[in-house]
């Protein structure tokens, strides 16, 4: 299946790349209010950006449901957020990087009692070499990408009804490291060269496609979808990595990097101020709406994936009504 190579590189612009790096030096907006009562899910929320960002929002007065992929972490955050902030903090055990897990802690969420109000898909992943899991999918690709999509299709119906969410991707400048867009027939790097920066890029790429569909699906509901760039900062992410990335990381990379405090400060703004409502299908850099590549405006190429990330994940386009064990058990069986 052919890249649009020819189309993209028309529709590359030097603006769109000068206006990415003048905002890379920008401070992002700030939003000074409250958010008590509020309920927000925060995806690997026990590190970095989103161990900062949960703090941030429990400093607000949110509730918070994590999913994280440690119970000993997950259970000292929730001791550490209920003592010192006194709201509720919640969460659920999934490693999502194994699609029978996000399948299960997607069902779990459809049940969830209460509203979501803000929903930050933060967990990630950095390999230099090519990882496949026991499912056959490569894992760069199905954490960044399948795990959000899966979780956000699944949950369509309840977002919907509850009309009320803002969904958060925390995607990344990286995306424009696929510079000619997705390779199709070949998500998972079987046939081609392996490159960290390229399959971060390419899953990067994936999952603000699929937010394009996604906001077709929640037009005039309440619920809005929206993914951002970070910012430059410090977190764990790469420890997966050899020793030499580790040490090149420590003693290079991480000294020009910013305090996630930055990253926290940004998410705040997107998921809590007035001025965002009924904003969505936007990439931000912090809090400034930017253009991002081509490769991910591209809507055809958007909705061939969807249908064929449907078709990897097992699922059907009913099954937004429910996770259905069927499918859970047929991944085991596979």
């Amino acid at each position: 299946m052919k890249r649009n190579i020819k189309k993209y590189f028309r529709e590359y612009k030097w603006s769109h790349i000068l206006a990415m790096i003048r905002n890379g030096f920008s401070a992002p907006a700030t939003y000074d209010g409250t958010f008590s009562g509020k309920l927000v899910v925060i995806t690997g929320a026990t590190s970095g950006i989103g161990y900062v960002t949960a703090r941030k929002y429990a400093a607000k007065g949110a509730n918070l449901l994590c999913i994280n992929r440690n119970p000993e972490r997950s259970e000292k955050l929730k001791a550490e957020i209920e003592h010192e902030f006194g709201v509720r903090c919640d969460f659920l055990i999934a490693d999502l990087s194994k699609l029978e897990e996000v399948l299960r802690v997607s069902g779990e969420l459809q049940g969830w009692p209460d509203p979501f109000d803000v929903f930050i898909h933060n967990a990630g992943v950095y390999l230099t070499k090519r990882e496949l899991t026991g499912e056959g999918f490569e894992k760069t690709f199905m954490v960044h990408y399948l795990a959000s999509f899966v979780m956000n299709f699944l949950l369509i119906n309840k977002l919907k009804a509850e009309g009320c969410c803002r969904i958060i991707l925390v995607g990344s400048e990286g995306h424009r490291f696929a510079v000619w867009g997705l390779q199709l027939d070949d998500l998972h790097w079987e046939r081609r060269r392996y490159s960290g920066l390229k399959s971060y890029g390419s899953a990067k790429t994936a999952q603000m496609l699929s937010m394009l569909i996604f906001d077709d699906h929640f037009s005039g509901t309440g619920v809005t979808i929206n993914s951002m760039h970070p910012g430059a900062v410090k977190t764990d992410t790469g420890q997966e990595n050899g020793r030499v990335y580790r040490w090149f990381k420590k003693h290079l990379f991480d000294k020009t990097l910013k305090s996630p405090d930055v990253s926290a400060e940004a998410l705040y703004y997107l998921g809590a101020a007035p001025e965002l409502d009924g904003v969505s299908g936007k990439f931000f850099n912090l809090t400034t709406p930017e253009i991002p590549a081509p490769p991910t405006l591209d809507r055809a190429v958007a909705e061939k994936l969807w249908e064929i990330t449907l078709e990897m994940a097992g699922l059907h386009s009913d099954d937004k009504e429910g996770v259905s064990e069927s499918n859970i058990h047929q991944l085991q069986k596979a």
